[in-house]
């Protein structure tokens, strides 16, 4: 009776279903991300610390004032905020720079998330909300993709477009674009 079950062409049929739905969810959910990591652990650019120091005595070489101007700025950190949890338990901190050279890099530091399937970095205009309240919020306003998430452990840095105005945005999340849902994000407040 076994044998003759699996000649029906309704099991057979039931069977390719079967295998079919199985392979979409796998490729849907990718389970398997759940007990992997990817740790990143790029170069975060430095930032000028103030100091105060006697000022020099003046000399024939000190620089005259429209030499010092012509000098680069020192990069300097815009806003900065904490991550808080959404879908999945994220910590970490993310901080918005002005380069010297006038470009802007967002900074992720000691990111601790889920992995997860299609993880993206977007910068959004919505206030961050605590708890589930919180998880859909940012597709709601302007919100600007920066990239791919790189991994989803350490220090990692996204180039901003020259086009984004980071006064525009006042957060950033780690966004799953597959489920539409925030796995943590961070309130970007003046530094």
């Amino acid at each position: 009776m076994g044998k003759r079950m699996f000649r029906s062409p309704v099991v057979r049929a039931g069977l390719a279903c079967a295998v079919v739905v199985s392979m979409l969810a796998l490729y849907w959910f990718q389970p398997w991300k759940l007990f992997t990591d990817t740790y990143v652990d790029e170069a975060v650019p430095r930032v000028a610390t103030t100091s105060v120091s006697p000022a020099p005595a003046a000399s024939a070489a000190t620089p005259t004032p429209a030499a010092s101007a012509a000098a680069p700025a020192a990069n300097e950190i815009l806003t900065a905020g904490e991550f808080v949890t959404h879908e999945h338990r994220t910590t970490g901190s993310a901080e918005i720079h002005r380069l010297a050279d006038g470009r802007h890099q967002l900074v992720i530091r000691d990111l601790d998330t889920s992995n997860g399937p299609d993880l993206r970095v977007w910068l959004t205009d919505q206030p961050v909300i605590r708890g589930t309240a919180g998880w859909r919020v940012f597709d709601d306003g302007e919100w600007v993709e920066l990239a791919k998430l790189k991994g989803n452990k350490g220090n990692q840095v996204y180039e901003l477009p020259a086009s984004v105005d980071p006064g525009d945005f006042r957060s950033v999340s780690i966004w799953c674009k597959r489920f539409a849902v925030s796995f943590g994000a961070a309130d970007l407040t003046s530094a």
